[in-house]
């Protein structure tokens, strides 16, 4: 983050030398914008959204934040330092860079942040947004989310926040950045600008975090998700041989396990991964379906068809004319 901005977020607020003083939380909104007057409260939009659709602020240091409830969704960002958290009953340590996204209604306490801690909250309350999207969205394009996590872990796991580590994301670093900018220089059109760089980080976002089950894998999960994560990666030079070559197991061992673990064969599961891959070609390019068929490693014309049918529920033409956010079913094969 440019100098600048840092120097004005490292800057100590009224209410941060207040409760630096004083070591005790001071109320940083009215009481008008809780839903209730106890120490558990709800923050509620009105407050925040009366004139914009994204509210971003600087998180006041020096005192623990009490418990509470949002009516919106809420990103917070670490610039830098640590912050623990407990949402929804988990404990959560955030550190530099990291970002935690938390869904309407989840119940939050934060710890108290030092002067090297830095956190910056976006609020939003876009409808069409949540953690089902997001979910669904990568679901769409990720064979390992679909099947291992739902099949394997359950949807019980699937928490109302997501926590994206830090992985030398540059990009997300940077749209954070330009967005805090936007906010502090208030520019012409800065919240269009804003709501525009918003779309981008949640996409960004949903393209580079790595999917973190909650439970401890054995080592049979462990082995499928490996050959989930190299179907979805080289769907279109990989085959069951060559993977159980790689994992030192008998081919027909590795296919029985995936079959137990997953429902699907190998050839089922390549064969949705390359049909994931095609309806994206298919939403986001003009390619011909042929040039996309042998893209994604399907040479057979009918054969695509077929399953495409059976996966998307429409032909791929249709697709194309008409593009939809369908999630995909599997055929027993």
């Amino acid at each position: 983050m440019n100098s600048s901005i840092l120097n004005l977020l490292t800057a100590e607020t009224t209410i941060e030398k207040e409760q630096k003083k004083n070591n005790h939380y001071i109320a940083d909104i009215p009481s008008y914008a809780r839903l209730n007057k106890s120490s558990d409260f709800t923050l509620q939009n009105k407050y925040f959204f009366a004139n914009k659709d994204i509210y971003i602020s600087k998180h006041n240091r020096y005192a623990d934040y009490p418990a509470h409830t949002h009516q919106f969704l809420e990103i917070n960002y670490m610039v830098s330092g640590n912050c623990h958290q407990t949402v929804d009953g988990r404990e959560i340590l955030l550190h530099q860079h990291d970002l935690l996204l938390i869904d309407i209604g989840c119940t939050h306490t934060i710890k108290k942040l030092n002067t090297n801690d830095i956190m910056i909250n976006i609020l939003f309350q876009n409808t069409n947004i949540s953690i089902d999207w997001l979910n669904n969205l990568k679901k769409s394009q990720s064979l390992l989310y679909s099947l291992l996590l739902n099949r394997s872990y359950g949807e019980e796991n699937i928490n109302h926040f997501i926590l994206f580590k830090h992985n030398n994301h540059s990009q997300i670093n940077s749209v954070i950045e330009n967005l805090v900018n936007e906010y502090v220089k208030k520019r012409p059109f800065y919240n269009e600008v804003i709501s525009s760089y918003l779309q981008i980080l949640l996409t960004e976002l949903v393209r580079n975090y790595q999917i973190k089950p909650t439970s401890t894998l054995s080592s049979s999960q462990k082995t499928v998700t490996e050959v989930l994560h190299d179907i979805e990666h080289h769907y279109c030079e990989i085959t069951l041989t060559k993977e159980a070559a790689k994992l030192g197991y008998n081919k027909n061992y590795l296919s029985n396990l995936l079959k137990n673990k997953t429902g699907k064969s190998f050839s089922g599961l390549l064969t949705y991964q390359r049909l994931i891959n095609a309806r994206l070609l298919l939403t986001s390019t003009n390619q011909p379906i042929r040039d996309i068929m042998e893209q994604v490693g399907i040479t057979n014309k009918t054969f695509f068809y077929k399953k495409y049918k059976e996966q998307y529920s429409e032909l791929p033409g249709k697709t194309r004319t008409s593009p939809k956010k369908i999630l995909p079913t599997f055929s027993n094969n």
